[in-house]
């Protein structure tokens, strides 16, 4: 397999393809990648989300209509747990554009978050200042674009965005990271024309207890599970349930989307959806991780 190996939107990539990619293909995906950037990366002071956060109006994006859907069950599903508009709590705790790391007083999101915005498939208004994160799948729903540009490109593939991976064609052999211990494993996993996304409390991560995933409705880092992993067809939707299973109402949405998963908690317990495919253990060898960054 041929690898291409780069950084964008604050972590590591590697794309695997059986034959290298031509300059062409590269410039089509690092334009794709430019684009839903400058759209939607809250770290950056000329994107679009972040014009959106100063002034409201209106954000015009393709993937608008996916990700906020998206969201809107989410939301729904974990009892407003999961809501765009907890970038306002990251921002004060100290997770902002400046990556200031200073935490401050965390902040309750908008619970009526829905009745702030308006949105269609391919924009979204607000009448008011309101910056959006869109961390909960963003990447996700990234990987899954960038995987339909090199749909024509022949035999198998690897996208992974720093742990967040989609197979096309031959399986590949996936450990899932211990959040304690990084060179070992709780368990892997065969992904085959499929995607696993994971997220976990020991990365980006700053002062006491501090980590970027955060209940909405209290501001505040969450104390229960340390680790997700979740199975899905495409990126974006296993992207979400990773982030769902960390609040009550995440298996269940998880089960309705016939997403498959595995979540480790703060004090060790392990659980697994009932036809999870991922072999469980203790520590693993020498394998391609799912982290995430």
């Amino acid at each position: 397999m041929a690898s291409w190996r780069f950084e964008a939107i604050g972590t590591h990539w590697e794309i695997e393809t059986t034959d290298p990619l031509s300059d062409e293909v590269r410039t089509m995906v690092s334009a794709e990648i430019a684009r839903f950037d400058g759209e939607w990366s809250r770290f950056r002071d000329d994107s679009d989300v972040a014009r959106l956060g100063r002034e409201g109006g209106v954000l015009t994006s393709s993937d608008a209509g996916a990700m906020l859907d998206a969201y809107r069950a989410l939301s729904a599903a974990t009892a407003g747990a999961v809501n765009p508009l907890v970038a306002a709590s990251l921002d004060a705790l100290g997770y902002d554009a400046d990556y200031s790391l200073v935490a401050g007083e965390p902040v309750v999101a908008p619970v009526d978050w829905k009745t702030r915005m308006s949105w269609t498939t391919t924009e979204v208004a607000a009448s008011e200042p309101l910056l959006l994160d869109v961390g909960a799948l963003g990447k996700g729903r990234l990987v899954d674009l960038v995987c339909e540009r090199l749909a024509s490109v022949p035999g198998d593939l690897v996208v992974d965005a720093g742990g967040d991976i989609r197979v096309r064609g031959a399986g590949v052999r996936i450990g899932l990271e211990h959040p304690y211990d990084l060179k070992k494993a709780i368990g892997v996993v065969e992904l085959r024309d499929q995607a696993l996304c994971a997220s976990a409390i020991n990365r980006r991560t700053w002062g006491s207890g501090l980590h970027h995933v955060l209940d909405a409705r209290t501001g505040l880092p969450v104390r229960t599970w340390a680790a997700t992993w979740a199975l899905a067809p495409e990126a974006m939707r296993a992207d979400a349930a990773a982030t769902a299973l960390f609040f009550e109402g995440g298996a269940e949405l998880a089960a309705s989307w016939g997403v498959e998963w595995v979540r480790m908690s703060t004090d060790g317990r392990v659980q697994r959806s009932p036809a999870c495919p991922a072999e469980l253990f203790v520590a693993g060898g020498n394998m391609r991780g799912a982290g995430s960054n």
